[in-house]
């Protein structure tokens, strides 16, 4: 059930993001909820093995590039699904940094629950 309600809210953070950053939109809560499962997805299987790979830039940006990478998946997931557009680089940096935020406040708000 928790997993259910954490892919829900992530998928209303989405919504939020889109109504935030310029740059990012969602068509429907549909497009959301499949957004919120590619993302999640990308996070597990992909973002892993490119922090791995990206290790040497890592450490010389003192751990900046993982914004980066953060915005690549995020982007890469626009990439892949029809209602759910990031227009470039700059506004996937901006909306993984908000996605990010509203996901780290989801998560404490469900460890509490």
């Amino acid at each position: 059930m928790r997993w259910f309600l954490r892919w829900l809210l992530c998928a209303l953070a989405l919504l939020v993001v889109a109504y935030l950053c310029p740059g990012v939109e969602v068509r429907s809560l549909g497009s959301a909820l499949a957004a919120a499962a590619v993302i999640g997805l990308l996070d597990a299987v992909l973002r892993p093995i490119l922090v791995v790979l990206t290790l040497p830039v890592t450490l010389v940006t003192l751990g900046l590039f993982l914004f980066v990478i953060n915005a690549l998946m995020f982007w890469a997931a626009s990439g892949l699904l029809a209602g759910f557009h990031v227009s470039g680089f700059w506004a996937a940096l901006l909306g993984s940094l908000v996605y990010s935020a509203l996901g780290l406040l989801i998560d404490r708000m469900l460890k509490e629950f």
